[in-house]
């Protein structure tokens, strides 16, 4: 028995003087000498003691070092070595966790230190040249375990990874391929698809999201922008010449496509039904609603989110368009294949491979991780939400919280208050 006890108390001791040896070190200090840490930047907080940006070294291929080696960049706000540490495996360019305002919602309610991770391959992050073949899911994920592994000597307490969308799908991602990394994981709003046109999400629109009244409400606006197609075409070329916007095919395809995607735009972002206008409105009011919710700009022959379009084809998945409703007022007749053709780089040369999904949903049905998933009950992205719910008898940790009515800005806040409880009391027992 007194064995039993010692080893504990003594892994504890050899913790709290680790924690003591940092304290007498400066943030700063400790960060700048880390292997392959680089140009490091000192930033304001208006929620930290401290904050800096710097940029880590990371192989293009981690299997395959002799590939070459590009930066990353990372940001990092302190509270303290003795708190425990959110790491944002953030799924785009991360250039907004520069501001001093910037604070994440875990981080905040448990006062933790917060890591935020930019994806490779998105703004300051992105290797140069630009080869498509070493953005993987696989490499992003030893990305982050290598500046886990880093931080970790610094910050010696719990870790909790989370991400928003597609940072909430590299969250999954990363604990599906270090398992072990993170004590705690906390997904929002992650889909987890299966081909790049995976159906359940038309499915969605059409049949389950929110109520048939509602439903009908938006696809009679589609139907009405359709068949005033003359009389906006005007104004729809006019708004894409004003802001330059260039697209693989012509402007009434492009309109056509826009009309299709308003559902899902609507739906994600929780546009509030009452907002969409009668069906006798004016040209101009039924026009600048359409363009707010569904800009063209999504359809960009180039984007700033190119290399979110090669991940969605390669590994990621997407959504397709359910065209039945609107078949007799389109010009395409046929849209599968469409977010391949019109904003896929054409230098990418690549197409879906269901490896990833399997591996995930394996790991997930398999393992009893600790992990919270966040959703939204309206958002279309809730369709291919991950399904934790198999063979649930014999999981102890892993479970959804949906926020009623919620759109893709879900967040635990907004969850009911009963349920907002759970989730807040189960990470807290996990942080202790």
């Amino acid at each position: 028995m007194k064995k039993r006890l010692f080893l504990p108390l003594l892994a504890l001791f050899f913790a709290l003087s680790s924690v003591s040896a940092f304290a007498q070190k400066s943030f700063i200090d400790l960060i700048v000498h880390l292997p392959g840490v680089s140009n490091l930047t000192v930033l304001a907080s208006d929620h930290f003691a401290d904050k800096c940006v710097f940029f880590f070294e990371q192989p293009l291929d981690h299997k395959d070092p002799s590939k070459g080696v590009f930066k990353q960049r990372v940001f990092v706000s302190h509270r303290g070595f003795e708190r425990p540490t959110v790491l944002v495996t953030e799924g785009y360019g991360a250039g907004g966790a520069g501001a001093a305002r910037h604070n994440n919602e875990l981080a905040d309610l448990f006062q933790t230190n917060l890591v935020v991770v930019e994806h490779r391959y998105f703004l300051e992050s992105t290797p140069s040249p630009r080869n498509w073949d070493y953005l993987t899911a696989e490499n992003s994920a030893i990305d982050l375990h290598n500046i886990y592994v880093a931080l970790k000597t610094i910050y010696p307490r719990k870790w909790m990874s989370t991400g928003v969308s597609k940072g909430g799908q590299t969250t999954m991602i990363y604990r599906t391929f270090f398992p072990n990394d993170m004590d705690i994981s906390v997904p929002y709003v992650g889909p987890l698809n299966r081909d790049i046109e995976d159906g359940r999400h038309e499915i969605f629109l059409r049949h389950k999201v929110s109520t048939p009244q509602d439903r009908a409400i938006v696809e009679n606006f589609q139907i009405e922008m359709l068949k005033r197609r003359t009389k906006m075409m005007s104004m729809f070329a006019a708004h894409c010449n004003e802001r330059n916007f260039t697209f693989r095919t012509n402007l009434d395809e492009i309109y056509d496509y826009s009309v299709l995607e308003y559902p899902f735009a609507h739906w994600q972002y929780g546009t509030p039904i009452d907002r969409i206008p009668s069906l006798t409105a004016s040209d101009e009011d039924l026009f600048n609603h359409f363009i707010s919710v569904a800009s063209p700009r999504y359809f960009q022959d180039k984007s700033s989110i190119e290399s979110f379009n090669v991940q969605a084809v390669k590994e990621l998945g997407y959504y397709g368009y359910d065209i039945e409703p609107f078949a007799a007022y389109l010009s395409i007749k046929n849209p599968k294949g469409y977010f391949k053709s019109l904003v896929v780089p054409k230098d990418a040369d690549v197409s879906f491979d269901i490896t990833l999904y399997n591996k995930i949903c394996d790991f997930l049905t398999k393992e009893d991780p600790r992990m919270i998933f966040i959703y939204g009950e309206y958002d279309p992205w809730s369709a291919t939400a991950a399904d934790v719910s198999v063979d649930m008898k014999n999981k102890r940790n892993m479970f959804t919280a949906y926020v009623p009515q919620g759109s893709h800005s879900a967040n635990i806040r907004r969850l009911p208050d009963a349920l907002q409880k759970r989730v807040i009391d189960t990470i807290t027992r996990w942080l202790e």
